[in-house]
């Protein structure tokens, strides 16, 4: 008989490398204690309090939608809506009410722990998307895009986009499989989170039309049946509530000025172009946020990512390039995720390094703008 081949566990299977992209996460995890340990620091001599800077821009919003509901009546002033709760999509503030209720936790911390939690999960739901269409090392570097994507900082507030992010990039992995009751599923409880998940609906609608068409799998229907279902209840809630059908597109025209336009774009590169110094920081930062979208989806194209992928991006570039005064800026540019997908399939080495270090440095100074000053909203 042979001699009894004794295995070994190899180094790198320690506890740590199981973690799904083990080093996206770190670099994720590090960067979030970092932000809250230097914040911690500048709050001895600001005596502001960490909570109550990480509670700021719509953080504010979601806290009030929390403590003191949805108002019965859209709030008016001089004949215009005012900016209210009625603005924000429920599906966080359930979240933090509920979770809040259970472990005695302030509405406050338990939203900042929701944020930073998916904001994780984000991070691996995108690695693992990748993977599906890719090889693992593509994977990697596009989980360590996102982890240190510009718009990252957010996940240090009290916001919503990593529940947003996480629900949608796993529903594009149910529509990569088939799985239309799930990818419905996902994209019900999407666009109860935030108007963005209407921009899967239509991936959903678009993935089942080529199913139907194709393959004759009239179960893809599902998928976009359900999806806008989150919306759609939201909606028939705010109505029936408020007594205005309009209410939540009268809210973010009056509270907050926000309204599509197809010439925004145009004007922020034309402002841009003949006059360089004349936007303020955040038409700057528009106009590069702009520039970047529109040359990543150059490269999403041409690295051939999935035809869903390729839809969400585009429809998603689209909607924030027309939405004024939202425009694309990096928290905008990071919910188009495949973009980052496409790059960090594009580029390895040496490439790959200098844009992640690009993005870090870029992420850092949104950071510090973000909580230092009220010049550039978020």
């Amino acid at each position: 008989m042979p001699p009894e081949t004794v295995t070994t566990v190899p180094t790198e299977l320690r506890w740590w490398r199981r973690i799904p992209y083990y080093r996206a996460v770190a670099v994720y995890v590090t960067l979030r204690l970092t932000t809250l340990a230097v914040t911690s620091i500048a709050d001895i001599f600001t005596h502001h309090g960490l909570v109550s800077d990480l509670s700021n821009w719509d953080g504010v919003w979601f806290l009030r939608a929390v403590s003191h509901g949805y108002p019965s009546h859209l709030p008016m002033a001089a004949g215009h809506v005012l900016a209210s709760p009625i603005a924000l999509f429920p599906l966080f503030p359930l979240l933090i009410r509920t979770i809040a209720d259970v472990t005695f936790l302030s509405a406050s911390v338990v939203g900042l722990l929701i944020s930073g939690v998916t904001g994780l999960g984000a991070v691996v739901a995108i690695g693992r998307l990748t993977n599906e269409f890719t090889d693992t090392e593509r994977a990697e570097r596009a989980a360590l895009l996102f982890a240190v994507a510009p718009g990252g900082f957010v996940f240090n507030l009290i916001y919503n986009e990593g529940i947003v992010i996480s629900l949608v990039a796993l529903g594009l992995i149910a529509l990569l499989r088939r799985r239309w009751l799930v990818a419905g599923a996902l994209g019900a409880l999407a666009t109860a989170a935030s108007p963005v998940g209407l921009v899967f609906v239509v991936c959903c609608a678009a993935s089942s039309f080529v199913a139907v068409r194709r393959d004759r799998d009239w179960r893809s229907l599902f998928a976009p049946i359900l999806a806008p279902t989150g919306f759609a209840a939201w909606m028939i809630y705010l109505w029936i509530h408020t007594g205005n059908v309009r209410a939540w597109q009268l809210t973010e025209r009056g509270g907050w000025n926000s309204y599509p336009s197809l010439a925004y774009p145009f004007r922020i590169v034309g402002t841009f172009i003949t006059n360089p110094l004349a936007p303020t920081m955040t038409g700057q930062i528009l106009f590069f946020g702009t520039l970047l979208s529109v040359a990543g989806l150059v490269i999403a194209f041409r690295e051939r990512l999935p035809f869903e992928l390729l839809s969400y991006a585009s429809c998603s570039v689209v909607l924030f390039a027309v939405s004024s005064p939202v425009g694309l800026r990096p928290r905008f540019v990071m919910l188009a995720f495949p973009l980052t997908i496409a790059v960090a399939s594009k580029w390895s080495g040496r490439r790959f390094r200098l844009v992640v270090a690009g993005s870090v440095i870029l992420l850092l100074l949104m950071t510090y703008e973000t909580l230092t000053s009220f010049a550039v909203f978020p």
